[in-house]
């Protein structure tokens, strides 16, 4: 199963990462997205929200970019808030860049992304949050 990953895998990949981009970014407070990215920052990650309809905006005080290739600074992680007919394009971009890792949110899993970032050496976990996933740790 695609979402079946050991809780040593996820903290690895958790601690591991810096950086991470978040792809589907809302400015508003009421998004999932919004609530992830401020659960990031409070643990230590420098976050990159991503969305084209907000570029230049700040959300959370963070600078937002339209793509991931906009982002001046190397990205660690792709967190991914999009419909699954999003994520390989999105899984695309990722490898372009040289991310590590592809993260799906809750109820997002695409076996062919999946498949082609794991192929390119990327690092997988989809139809997880990170949020969660820390909450858990500490």
């Amino acid at each position: 199963m695609i979402d079946d990953y050991s809780e040593g895998y996820i903290k690895e990949v958790l601690q591991e990462v810096k950086t991470i981009a978040v792809v589907g970014a809302s400015a508003n407070h009421e998004r999932g997205s919004h609530k992830v990215m401020e659960s990031l920052i409070q643990h230590g990650y420098q976050i990159f929200p991503i969305n084209p309809n907000e570029q230049g905006n700040l959300i959370l005080g963070q600078v937002c970019y339209s793509d991931l290739s906009s982002v001046p600074e190397k990205i660690d992680m792709v967190d991914v808030f999009r419909a699954k007919d999003a994520v390989i394009g999105v899984t695309e971009e990722a490898i372009q860049i040289g991310a590590k890792v592809l993260w799906t949110q809750l109820g997002v899993v695409d076996e062919e992304a999946s498949e082609l970032a794991k192929n390119a050496g990327l690092k997988v976990i989809m139809n997880r949050c990170p949020k969660i996933e820390l909450e858990k740790q500490y």
